[in-house]
């Protein structure tokens, strides 16, 4: 299934094992491993070396969603090994404390749009002093926090008119009233769509969409939908 995976937090929150194990007969070939906490970090980052991780031709591990400045460094560099190796790091801007920390990743670094719960990182006024300072990074375009922001869509053109350039990755979900994603909802799929042409068919599409195993398939398909993306449906596994 081309350039389109799921975020593990969203299958089985802190347990990545479980979440590749939902994931493998999907033949997905993205991943984003999540540690939205700081204390899912240091286990996702010892289990690496055992995880079912070759039949993905992208990785992304989401760094934590906040953080103090003073476990800000520790955090840096436990994360920089996965940029060495190739792999993308997903960090909110609202988290970043001291730039200076983050530069050595480059484009590894993926910055990433926020809902409008943060009092910064959302629109293209707030980012880009980001990336500014952090001239190498890269964007990850989360499509339901710039939505939530500007219904209209107009911002969520601007940020890829602005930052497409580093586009690395896309987030796709819906929101709730608490800002907790969820499935796409057909004016979600419909939003979506309106930004398909700007989004390069190589750039890896993450779902964020809580589900149940007998919905994964189904939301990966309405998620390749909603970015314009056509291809063959796969035959539905058994439950």
């Amino acid at each position: 299934m081309g350039t389109i995976g799921y975020s593990t937090g969203s299958l089985a929150r802190a347990d990545v094992r479980v979440a590749l194990g939902l994931l493998q007969p999907h033949g997905t070939d993205c991943v984003e491993l999540s540690a939205l906490r700081v204390h899912e970090l240091a286990p996702l980052l010892r289990s690496l070396p055992t995880l079912p991780l070759q039949a993905y031709e992208h990785v992304s591990v989401h760094a934590p969603s906040a953080f103090t400045a003073d476990e800000e460094r520790e955090i840096a560099d436990s994360l920089f090994p996965i940029a060495l190796r190739g792999w993308l790091v997903v960090l909110h801007p609202d988290t970043i404390h001291d730039f200076a920390v983050w530069k050595r990743f480059g484009n590894r670094l993926a910055v990433e749009n926020m809902d409008r719960r943060k009092p910064f990182g959302r629109t293209v006024d707030e980012m880009s002093p980001v990336f500014a300072a952090l001239p190498h990074a890269s964007f990850c375009f989360d499509v339901a926090h710039a939505r939530q922001c500007d219904p209209s869509m107009r911002e969520a053109f601007r940020l890829l008119e602005a930052f497409g350039d580093r586009l690395a990755e896309v987030h796709v979900s819906d929101l709730d009233t608490q800002s907790r994603h969820i499935r796409l909802s057909r004016a979600a799929v419909g939003a979506c769509l309106e930004l398909a042409g700007l989004i390069p068919l190589h750039v890896p599409v993450i779902v964020e969409a809580p589900v149940n195993r007998n919905e994964i398939l189904d939301e990966l398909m309405t998620s390749l939908e909603a970015v314009g993306r056509s291809v063959p449906v796969p035959r539905r596994v058994a439950a």
